[in-house]
């Protein structure tokens, strides 16, 4: 729990409760939750948790950059821990989200046809490996 209040503290955001437990759910479990997955998930392990804390919250950390607020596929907002540059790939059977190492896509700079990179959101869709496995 240290290293959660350390991220926040430096980040100039106070350690509530609220705010580690939400910040350690997603650092533990990389699922690219909604809001309201989150609020579910946490609910009966702190019974005066309300959506809207959850809310505020994951807007307070985005804000800062502690999490990133992903609308890649489709108009629900999922949020993640993980903000180094990643490919996303959602199962088409499952819904299930992964990350996929940025190196699949490889480029030698910054620059691509002249034009300067700054970030990057590459989003695949398809079957998952393990919805594949079931397939056969």
């Amino acid at each position: 729990m240290r290293s959660i209040i350390d991220i926040l503290k430096k980040n100039d955001i106070a350690p509530s409760m609220q705010r580690i437990k939400i910040l350690e759910y997603l650092k533990n479990y990389k699922t690219h939750p909604t809001a309201d997955m989150i609020y579910h998930a946490l609910a009966d392990e702190m019974p005066t948790l309300s959506k809207t804390t959850v809310y505020n919250t994951l807007k307070t950390f985005t804000e800062k950059g502690v999490l990133m607020a992903l609308s890649i596929f489709g108009n629900e907002v999922r949020y993640e821990y993980n903000t180094n540059p990643h490919i996303h790939f959602k199962c088409i059977k499952c819904n299930k989200i992964y990350d996929l190492d940025k190196t699949y896509f490889r480029y030698d700079d910054e620059l691509i046809d002249g034009h300067k990179i700054l970030e990057q959101h590459i989003n695949l869709k398809g079957i998952c490996k393990e919805c594949l496995k079931g397939e056969k």
